[in-house]
């Protein structure tokens, strides 16, 4: 029995050690991705704002040793669903269950001027140089803005916001800095409205300029504007931006996408393709593209595969559950919880900002890295 797992971000490191626990050496599992280590999404904002370094937090696969699992490094080239097989530059792979967890791809090209002019903070590399350009950067005006729908991990924008604030202020040039978020929503976090509502509030209290419920559609290098979906205009010196997203081309090409994701059972995460699953943000499951929702949903997967090899049917189901934390600033961070069951609307609470909470995102990331790779780490960036 074969099970290869396309993807190698929280959903497919979840499920590649659900199935290692499950079965050892019994069951061959093939984790592909073209990546060679893994970085957490909030640990781009603290090498973004040079609070840690960026090998510190790389986690390199060839850490990743669990029995059952090999892991190969290269490019999926050609996605066969019905034939549950896959055609990559280290040979072709077949299998008989498949999950698909290749997340979404970036596209900064898609937005007019943000190659030429602007900066994305969503990739690695991006975020990574951006340390260096923060640093070299002596104030003026900033814009943080999102340039499509969907996009990934909604809070960070407005954490980077806050965090650009900090930033800044220990620098001493908040004073000459103006900084201004834009963001399609109409507030921070619409499932969360007390964590909206504090967000605006720190929003209020940090001169930060909140412009709800607005798309950037294009950059102009030459006026050094920022041009929004209903034309109004905003100047900048420095533009932060989250770049469109879209289901990653060999997914596009395998005729799995309907409305540009792939669809799955809400309850199940299996796709129309008989024995192929599908979980995280490369899915239109409803829930936020980030990777706790992705790691919740691989253990519903992995419950109904580990089902299917046994013999049996599975019964787990996936409730739209997931954990958030958001960086204020000042060491400080806030919870949110929230779940969005399907056919209804989402219900969370929200945690204030506290450094008990800081510890406790600490130890979020802590305990992944200890369970997917065997070994410790601390994520407490570098004194600043």
């Amino acid at each position: 029995m074969r099970v290869l797992v396309l993807g190698a971000g929280f959903g497919g490191l979840e499920l590649t050690t659900r199935l290692s626990e499950e079965f050892g050496n019994d069951v061959e599992v093939v984790l592909i991705d073209q990546a060679d280590g893994f970085v957490f999404g909030f640990s781009k904002l603290d090498v973004m704002f040079g609070r840690t370094g960026a090998e510190a937090v790389h986690h390199p696969y060839r850490d990743l040793v669990k029995p059952g699992v090999r892991f190969i490094q290269t490019t999926i080239r050609a996605i066969d669903p019905t034939a549950l097989s896959v055609q990559t530059d280290a040979g072709d792979f077949e299998s008989d269950l498949m999950v698909v967890a290749l997340g979404a791809d970036l596209d900064p090209g898609a937005t007019p001027g943000l190659v030429e002019v602007g900066h994305e903070f969503y990739t690695v590399g991006g975020a990574f140089a951006l340390r260096n350009v923060l640093a070299g950067f002596e104030g003026g005006r900033v814009i943080v803005g999102v340039t499509s729908t969907p996009f990934k991990c909604p809070p960070a924008p407005s954490e980077t916001a806050l965090l650009l604030h900090e930033y800044l202020s220990e620098r001493g040039l908040r004073d000459r800095s103006e900084i201004s978020l834009v963001m399609p929503l109409p507030v921070p976090i619409p499932p969360s409205p007390a964590a909206s509502e504090a967000l605006l509030e720190a929003f209020s209290q940090r001169n930060i300029n909140w412009h709800p419920g607005q798309l950037i559609r294009e950059l102009d290098p030459t006026g050094r504007v920022a041009r929004f979906a209903d034309g109004t205009e905003l100047p900048f010196d420095l533009f932060l931006g989250v770049p469109t997203h879209r289901v990653p081309a060999v997914v596009a090409e395998s005729g799995m996408t309907v409305d540009g994701w792939i669809p799955v059972n809400p309850l199940t995460l299996e796709t129309a393709y008989p024995g192929v699953f599908a979980v995280g943000d490369v899915t239109s499951v409803g829930t936020p593209k980030a990777g706790v929702f992705s790691e919740r949903q691989a253990g519903v997967a992995a419950d109904r595969i580990i089902a299917i090899i046994r013999g049996g049917i599975g019964t787990s189901e996936y409730d739209g559950y997931g954990t958030c934390y958001l960086e204020f600033g000042h060491d400080e961070v806030a919870r949110v919880e929230v779940r969005f069951a399907s056919g209804q609307p989402p219900v969370g609470t929200y945690d204030s900002p506290s450094q008990v909470l800081a510890a406790e995102k600490a130890e979020f990331g802590a305990s992944r890295i200890q369970r997917w790779f065997g070994r410790a780490w601390t994520t407490l960036p570098e004194p600043h």
